[in-house]
């Protein structure tokens, strides 16, 4: 499935005009995720981001980056003799390394853009709250895959070299097959415009 992102990366910049425009830029934000279950009610867990990105082409424009973020969700479970109710938490620490398209409509000093395309995550870091409670009722709740595959859309405003992303980020892929488990997320970003 690398192979392919890569693939579709490697294409779309080359359908490019040889001179475009090349921006690089950092950024960071903050992360509004949920893990979405069959069993367990689930709600959300606010979480950061910080990385780096290029975009390359002024009209139509291919953006790839590459950032840390902080995701997960948290989960409310019944116990097996229905008498009480434990909750629990999962966070991730990721590298995502998105690949978007977009097109952008304005100036200069005033630009509006919609973009979408995939995204790679692999999950560096996990940490959770499960009690024994849970972990004795739904021993494999917490078993998730360390890489997934989703799909990013949204808009973005370049104010001069400050630029604002709002997107969605929805899942391709399950992250624990066994409870239909499929992480999605707000993320909300601040960036600048280096080169």
């Amino acid at each position: 499935m690398k192979k392919y992102l890569l693939s579709l990366a490697i294409l779309t910049i080359a359908g490019v005009n040889a001179r475009a425009q090349f921006t690089l830029g950092a950024k960071a934000g903050i992360n509004v995720s949920k893990i979405n279950t069959d069993n367990p009610s689930s709600s959300t867990v606010t979480g950061y981001q910080f990385g780096a990105w290029a975009r390359i082409g002024k009209g139509l424009y291919v953006q790839p980056e590459v950032y840390v973020g902080s995701k997960g969700g948290q989960f409310n479970f019944q116990t097996q003799n229905n008498t009480t109710n434990e909750s629990g938490q999962v966070k991730f620490t990721t590298l995502d390394v998105p690949v978007l398209v977009g097109e952008s409509f304005g100036g200069s000093s005033l630009n509006f853009r919609v973009m979408a395309g995939p995204i790679y995550s692999y999950i560096l870091n996990q940490s959770d709250t499960f009690s024994d409670n849970v972990k004795n009722a739904y021993h494999d709740f917490g078993n998730y895959n360390h890489s997934t595959l989703g799909y990013q859309a949204g808009a973005g405003i370049d104010l001069g070299n400050i630029s604002l992303d709002a997107r969605y980020e929805g899942a391709l892929t399950q992250i624990n097959q066994n409870y239909g488990q499929r992480q999605n997320l707000w993320h909300f970003s601040v960036g600048y415009k280096i080169l």
